[in-house]
């Protein structure tokens, strides 16, 4: 992990972070009461009918693209579908945000799904990293209950503006770690096609495949897919799952900040904490084991040393996820994806791990929308069935150019591009929102959470 690279990314956000933040309160301290009260009683739901019209295919078509490059970036794309049903379809920005979560699922589901049939590049390993998964999914689903909250707290101008710094700090990062790859992958190749010249030369049969993403042919789907299965870490996920998903239906029967709505709210750290710390602990354990015997082998695919600054990091970067999260109505890959590559996860891994992860959090977030009613049913079903196709669509087709072209950096690319669009997409619609509210002259400023 570049550490330099790092400290300035971390000085960048900080500063810009805290100017924007304090806008904020400058803007809640100038603003009037009648304003706020003007503000809070504008809240409706708008829910387009599902019709054969030029604004149901345009959407199809981007959230078909949208989809199919965010699960091969491993980022999910709820930068984009959210402005999307927003602006094309007409949808209010709460229920875009819960169309946006399903479209997730779905395309966290079919890349999970082709990813079992897929074997790791270079190991005898699952291609989905376990322990990874174990590390950071709890934290993620704490940060997004951090994150809904937020939102109610926060007005929409500076959740657009923070989200933007975000994105273009980490897309800029993710995109001079693509160059940087390519690069590598530029000398490997030559190396290649000089071992096979000289082979040539020599007369000699010498066969050089290069094998990124794809199954090796002499296993089948059966045996990669028991492979890449960990039973043990998929119930641990699955308890962090049903731990969270009944707390938040005991939280959404109770009175907002009522003492016992408060109470739920805190359970949720302990349980994730508890996850996250047992992972932790054996991370940091089986990596001082084997740094004092000299084996300099990593314990998971991250090629870091699992000190106690490191897992600190790790823990907060898992709450930053989903955090945005939260605010965004994604499902924290915007941060995972990016945060994987930064602790050198490969590529293939690190999309495949992200993906997996993503389809915990956004699933939770679509069964409680579910039952609070907070989409409609048709353009869901609609919409996970175009994200479903697309994941697939996606897998397959990025691996086949990735063999074809040998660069698994172009998986780094992807990442970076869809995390810019959805900073450019989430400026517009910012920008078209905040100037509606000065126009009108709406409250800007924070709210109470109690009373929104």
């Amino acid at each position: 992990m570049d550490s330099a690279g790092t400290k300035h990314f971390l000085v960048y956000l900080t500063v810009a972070s805290s100017v924007a933040v304090a806008a904020a309160f400058y803007l809640s301290s100038a603003t009037t009461d009648e304003s706020r009260r003007h503000f809070l009683s504008r809240t409706v739901r708008v829910w387009p009918k599902l019709e054969l019209n030029w604004r149901s295919v345009l959407v199809t078509v981007v959230g078909f693209l949208g989809s199919a490059f965010g699960t091969v970036g491993g980022v999910g794309g709820g930068g984009i579908f959210v402005p999307m049903l927003n602006l094309i379809i007409g949808f209010d920005t709460k229920s875009a945000a819960a169309l946006s979560k399903c479209m997730i699922m779905g395309a966290s589901a079919s890349s999970f799904w082709y990813n079992l049939r897929v074997t790791h590049p270079s190991k005898e390993v699952p291609i989905i990293d376990y322990d990874l998964a174990l590390l950071f999914q709890p934290m993620l689903m704490l940060g997004i209950t951090i994150g809904v909250a937020l939102s109610v707290v926060f007005p929409y101008w500076l959740i657009t503006v923070l989200i933007i710094i975000l994105f273009i700090g980490t897309s800029s990062r993710s995109f001079f770690k693509g160059i940087l790859m390519w690069k590598q992958e530029t000398i490997l190749n030559q190396e290649m096609e000089q071992q096979e010249a000289i082979a040539r030369s020599n007369q000699k049969d010498v066969v050089i495949e290069y094998h990124p993403l794809l199954p090796h042919a002499e296993k089948s789907s059966l045996d990669i897919a028991l492979q890449n299965l960990r039973w043990k870490g998929i119930l641990v996920l699955l308890l962090v799952w049903f731990s969270f998903l009944l707390l938040q239906f005991v939280k959404n029967g109770t009175e907002v900040c009522s003492p016992m709505y408060w109470v739920i709210n805190i359970l949720q750290i302990p349980v994730s904490m508890s996850v996250f710390g047992w992972e932790a602990r054996r991370l940091w354990q089986e990596s001082r084991s084997r740094r004092m015997n000299g084996n300099l082998e990593c314990v998971c695919e991250a090629s870091i040393r699992w000190s106690r600054p490191q897992l600190l990091f790790c823990a907060l970067c898992g709450l930053l996820g989903g955090t945005v999260g939260g605010l965004l109505g994604s499902g924290g890959g915007f941060i995972l994806g990016p945060l994987l590559l930064e602790i050198g996860v490969i590529p293939q891994v690190a999309s495949a791990t992200a993906t997996f992860v993503m389809l915990f959090s956004s699933s939770l977030s679509v069964v409680e929308f579910y039952f609070l009613g907070r989409f409609p049913i048709p353009y869901a079903l609609y919409l996970i069935g175009v994200s479903i196709t697309a994941g697939f669509g996606g897998q397959f087709l990025v691996r086949k150019i990735v063999k074809t072209l040998k660069r698994a950096s172009l998986i780094v690319f992807i990442l970076s591009a869809v995390i810019f669009a959805s900073a450019l997409t989430m400026g517009v619609v910012g920008a078209q929102k905040s100037m509606d509210m000065i126009k009108q002259h709406q409250y800007m400023g924070f709210l109470n959470f109690c009373e929104a």
